[in-house]
This record gives C-alpha cells, sequence and structure tokens, in this order.
C-alpha cells in the first residue's frame, strides 16, 4: 500500500512526501488500515520496522480531522532518553507542516526548559515514565486532555523496571473508553499482554513476524573462542574487517567501560554508551555516531535501544545476550529496511549456554568459522588494570571470564596478614615458582586450541552443546560455582567425548 493511496490531510501528505515515505512497511498499513476509527492496538513488532512513523501518522490525522479531538493532546511513552528525543525528531518531521508543536520530558537533565514546554502548550508529549510523573505530580503536566496514549517499546520498559511507574501513569489519564491506547513491543511477554488487556478497550492485536527477512539478509559469524582471548580477537577482527561503523554489544555496564577503554589503549577511536553518562554526552555521542564523526560505538542493549543509524556495517557480540530476542534485536540494527549487514558473535566457555535457545529463536544454526592464528592481535592494554569511572575502580578487570562470575561484587585488595609466632609465610620464591608453574600450564593449552576450534567448526549444534555439556558439567557442579582453579586443572586433563575422538582422528 502507498501512502498517497491514504485519505489523509493535506499538508500531513506533504510533510509525509517531504520525508521520503512512499510504500507502507508491513506494521504501518496494519496500524493504517486498523487505527483510524480510534480503534485500540496493540502490536508486535521489532524496532526499525517503521511503527514510530506509523502512529504519529494516526494522531497527526485523527487530530486534524476530528473536531471532537480540538484542543488535545498526545502522549508517547518510552524506555529511554534517546528514544524520547528520537519520536520527538520524527514527529517533527511528520508534523513539518501541521500546527501542533513536539516536545520530549526526560530525566538527567533540569526542569526548566520542559516547563516552558509545557507553558507553550506542547501538545505531542513524548518522555519516560519516572520523568512525566514527576511533571504530573508537581502539577506542571495535565494529563486528563490525553487523547491518545502510545506505550512504544513496552518489553523494555518492564525490563527496565517501568512496570509501576505505567500502571501509576494509567491512573492519571482519561479512561480506556475516553482514549485511544496503542501499545507496541518486540515480544507480547504476559506483563505486556496483561497490560494490554487491563487498560484498553476491544484492542486489536497485530503481530508483525519478526525480523526472519533481516535475519535471513545478516551475514552471521560465530566464532568460539576462551574469554581471556577475547580482547585479541575483538581487535583482529576490527584490523580485518575494518568496517565503516559498528556497535560492540556487551551485556553490562561495567564491560561496555571496560571494552571501550581497552580499544583506546590499543589505538582504535570509540566511544561508549551507558545510562550513567551525563545526558549531555550522551546525546552528543548518539548525533557523532549517526552523523558517522565516531565509527565505533561499544554499548548495552538498553543504551543502544531506540539507536537508528543509517547504514550500519557490522555488530559484534562481544557477549552473547541472555535473552534470545535481543540477538535479533542487534544484528537487525545492520539490516535496516531491506540492507544487508554482518554481524560476529564471539562465544566463549561462560556464556556459550546462550546458544540454544538463541539458535531455536531465529531457527538456524549459527555459521562457526574457524579462528587461525592471523585473526588474533597483540593486545596492548592485556597487562594494564583499567580504571573504571562509573564503578569501583577496586574491581579486577583482568579477565572476561572471572570479572562475569564477580559482577557487581565489590573485590577489595586485602592488607597482608601479619605473621603469628610460630609461623612463617611461604618463601617469596616459592610462590613464585608456583606462579610460573601456572603460567606454563596456561601455555601448554594454547597450543591445542587452534586445533579445538577447527573440531568444533565441524560439529553439528547437538554435538556442540553434547561437548560443552560433558566439558562444564561432567562435575556435577554448576559453571557458576566452579573456580578458576578448578577449570585451570580441567584443561590439564586428556581430552575427551566428542571432542576428544574429533582431535585424534585429526592427528592421525
Amino acid at each position: 500500500m502507498q501512502f498517497s493511496e491514504l485519505n489523509l490531510h493535506p499538508d500531513l501528505t506533504r510533510s509525509i512526501k517531504d520525508a521520503g515515505y512512499i510504500s507502507c512497511m508491513p506494521v504501518q498499513e496494519q496500524v493504517l488500515t486498523n487505527a483510524f476509527n480510534g480503534q485500540d492496538l496493540y502490536v508486535q513488532s521489532q524496532t526499525g520496522t517503521g511503527k514510530t512513523a506509523a502512529y504519529l501518522v494516526v494522531i497527526f490525522q485523527r487530530l486534524l480531522s476530528e473536531s471532537i479531538l480540538a484542543g488535545k493532546k498526545a502522549i508517547i511513552m518510552v524506555p529511554t532518553r534517546e528514544l524520547a528525543v528520537q519520536v520527538e525528531e520524527e514527529a517533527k518531521v511528520l508534523g513539518k507542516y501541521l500546527p501542533f508543536k513536539a516536545g520530549s520530558f526526560y530525566g538527567g537533565v533540569g526542569y526548566s526548559q520542559q516547563q516552558q514546554l509545557l507553558k507553550d502548550k506542547v501538545q505531542i508529549l513524548v518522555g519516560t515514565p519516572g520523568r512525566v510523573l514527576d511533571l504530573n505530580k508537581s502539577g506542571h503536566m495535565n494529563l486528563m486532555d490525553i487523547a491518545f496514549l502510545v506505550l512504544d517499546e513496552a518489553d523494555r520498559m518492564f525490563d527496565m523496571g517501568f512496570y509501576p511507574d505505567l500502571r501509576r501513569l494509567i491512573q492519571v489519564v482519561p479512561p480506556a473508553d475516553r482514549r485511544q491506547t496503542m501499545l507496541f513491543s518486540a515480544t507480547l511477554n504476559t506483563w505486556v499482554k496483561n497490560l494490554a488487556w487491563e487498560y484498553t478497550k476491544n484492542p486489536i492485536e497485530i503481530e508483525i513476524e519478526p525480523e526472519t527477512v533481516t535475519v535471513d539478509e545478516v551475514e552471521q559469524i560465530l566464532y568460539h573462542v576462551h574469554s581471556e582471548d577475547k580482547m585479541k580477537m575483538l581487535l583482529g577482527i576490527l584490523e580485518r574487517e575494518k568496517p565503516e561503523s559498528v556497535i560492540i554489544f556487551c551485556n553490562t555496564k561495567r564491560f561496555v567501560e571496560i571494552v571501550a577503554k581497552r580499544l583506546r589503549i590499543n589505538g582504535i577511536e570509540c566511544e561508549f554508551i551507558i545510562g550513567d553518562l551525563p545526558q549531555i554526552k550522551r546525546l552528543k555521542i548518539i548525533d557523532d555516531i549517526k552523523a558517522g564523526r565516531i565509527r565505533y560505538l561499544v554499548a548495552t542493549d538498553v543504551a543502544a535501544r531506540g539507536l537508528d543509524i543509517d547504514a550500519l556495517a557490522m555488530v559484534i557480540n562481544y557477549d552473547l545476550p541472555v535473552e534470545s530476542e535481543n540477538y535479533v534485536h542487534r544484528i537487525g540494527r545492520t539490516a535496516r529496511a531491506g540492507k544487508t549487514g554482518k554481524a560476529i558473535t564471539l562465544a566463549s566457555e561462560y556464556d556459550v549456554y546462550e546458544l540454544p535457545d538463541i539458535e531455536k529463536y531465529i531457527g538456524k544454526k549459527i555459521p562457526s568459522q574457524i579462528a587461525g592464528e592471523s585473526l588474533y592481535s597483540k593486545d596492548k592494554s592485556e597487562t594494564v588494570r583499567i580504571k573504571t569511572d562509573f564503578y569501583d575502580d577496586r574491581e579486577r578487570d583482568g579477565r572476561q571470564g572471572a570479572d562475569r562470575k564477580k559482577s557487581g561484587s565489590r573485590s577489595r585488595k586485602k592488607e597482608p596478614k601479619r605473621s603469628k609466632p610460630g609461623k612463617t609465610s611461604p618463601p617469596k620464591q616459592v610462590r613464585n615458582t608456583q606462579q610460573e608453574r601456572k603460567t606454563q600450564q596456561a601455555r601448554n593449552v594454547q597450543h591445542s586450541e587452534l586445533a579445538q576450534q577447527a573440531a568444533l567448526a565441524e560439529l553439528s549444534f547437538e554435538q556442540r552443546m553434547a561437548y560443552y555439556k560433558e566439558k562444564y558439567d561432567g562435575s556435577g557442579k554448576s559453571k557458576e560455582n566452579k573456580t578458576q582453579d578448578s577449570a585451570a586443572e580441567a584443561r590439564q586433563q586428556p581430552k575427551q567425548g566428542i571432542i576428544g575422538k574429533l582431535l585424534g582422528i585429526f592427528k592421525k
């Protein structure tokens, strides 16, 4: 369906044409077909599918064409400040020739500018739950003249703990029979469905197929890599591929900062974005990455949510995401609106267990390749202790696996205890010898890793998972309870099972 086929207000049609919209994307066609009569909707649709334009066109058209809505407002709730700014910008583009003022309301900045927007009679309000509730409670934002309530990326708002805020917000807007409610979510989980059925009126459910087309258009590569070698491989990939633009995803805010700073030590200019950054700096980074002034960005799923970067060349999963849907969100950023892209995933012994759910979700096995020696680069930051600005700098950051186990802990360097009379500490020379022995043991393991990776690349998915289960769960202990020492000891034992048999065949 073409936008020109819709019987829209001439000024709105003109704005849509100027924005370059010609053909409706699937979610746009479904929303525009069902929503102009005021019907409530809850829609399952991934990011990057055009849903923002869909609900904005509905809001603008109804405000322009229905006299009963004169002077009414729309409030659009989003999970992050970045997405609020993005939706505001889209509203300004599509409302270019319209008499409606749009504004965004979010935390991390002062209240005065946002309060002035409300005094200027802004009609399209885009905000995050916390700031909107604050402004309403203080009396600056009146929500009883709302005619449209949009909950965008509802599942992400629940993940971020906004569910109680959303319930409070819905209590201070007009009831369901006096507003149009449109709820958008990448996944229609129990929380989303409960909210939809509790606070909407006979909603139509629209389900747009997940990004299967986008996933198919992304070249996916999986490398099995030891956690201690992830940075070396990341450096090798960037050196070999030389992508024009890339987002590197980590699972935690702390590792986002650490990875970015290690890249800088290795001479790679990059930025990182986490929720703890000052808002002004966050917005500048977003503007720079969109304008191409920054090529490399390190981020978490939450911080990067809603970031639309034209022609993003590559996504690198430094960590495998815990939620399968987030894998699709991540790699889909390189294949917007039918474009192609490349996604590289580094799977270590600590996060390989996320693979079954991810491959089941996307409906196919992620192609794996052998990581030859040429793919690794020297890591100049290997012996450097990274001081983080937003986390306790006493936490050690030397090894990915150890850090993940200690995530959230406050590890302190203990003072040496004084020796009691009659007791002596082990001689320093003995301690050094023990350390050298451990170092040598680790080196003895490295020579077999290329052969292991070659074998892994030949395994089927079921064989791969059987191997990892045997290797890391064979003792009966969970991987979280294993210490690094026991892992090192296990690596010294003869290889057995599927991988051992394959290595034996290769040797012959």
